[in-house]
């Protein structure tokens, strides 16, 4: 490494997120130990998810939006029989309904017919602002206010377990950007009859940046200025490794 990117620091950090991190702890946590100021991400995920964050660094930042741009892969696992408000496991049991009846064959139907470019309603608990006005902020006062559904793509998904008893489905998404997991799981209860909710979701792909490749959080924690910055990968290392995101 030489000494300019010792003192001017520019690239891309992969962290693997904890759960109640966020994704401005990361950067807080990148400028702290890489003494910089200059530090972005590349998306959000929800408090309870873990899995990959890209963080940009230096002149890395001007590639933030296209970055955020790229196709995502998520592991997650949703519950039958409950709905929650928030449409995860953080929020409030607001409807359950007996499953008693709903089989495998059911569950892989409804995840076929949400293939390809669907029409998604994002939650209320998430960070559109309504009028300047996140509407996660709304939510906890108890007002709703009307969204408009996004059109977003479901490139592939597969459902990896199925327990009838419990009615939770183990699942994996690979998705564009702007789609929202938790809404996935709540419209897979609606077309059920049953409704579901989130309980777990861990990111493990973006465009070609894995999770198995990134640094945790109690590793960058622990890390020296000089350990971290073994960890950037280069800009003229990004976009080579990054495809053109499915139109």
């Amino acid at each position: 490494m030489n000494t300019l990117q010792q003192q001017n620091p520019s690239g891309l950090m992969l962290i693997d997120k904890d759960p109640g991190f966020t994704s401005h702890n990361a950067v807080a946590l990148c400028r702290r130990v890489l003494n910089t100021r200059k530090v972005g991400h590349c998306g959000t995920l929800d408090p309870m998810a873990t899995g990959l964050l890209l963080v940009v660094v230096g002149e890395a930042t001007r590639m933030q939006d296209r970055l955020m741009g790229e196709d995502k892969v998520y592991t997650a696992t949703l519950k039958l029989g409950e709905e929650t408000n928030s449409y995860d496991a953080e929020g409030e049991v607001v409807a359950r309904k007996g499953i008693a009846g709903i089989d495998e064959s059911m569950v892989r139907g409804a995840f076929a017919h949400f293939s390809g470019l669907i029409e998604q309603m994002p939650p209320m608990y998430s960070a559109i602002k309504i009028n300047g006005v996140p509407c996660y902020k709304l939510a906890r006062k108890g007002v709703e206010v009307e969204r408009k559904p996004r059109q977003v793509r479901v490139i592939s998904s597969s459902i990896t377990r199925f327990d009838p008893t419990s009615g939770e489905v183990d699942f994996t998404l690979h998705c564009s950007k702007g789609f929202y997991v938790r809404s996935f799981a709540h419209d897979i209860g609606q077309l059920l009859g049953c409704g579901a909710h989130l309980t777990a979701l861990r990111r493990t792909r973006i465009g070609s940046f894995d999770v198995a490749k990134a640094i945790s959080v109690p590793e960058l924690k622990a890390a020296s200025r000089e350990t971290a910055l073994l960890h950037l990968i280069p800009i003229e290392q990004i976009f080579p490794l990054s495809p053109t995101p499915p139109s």
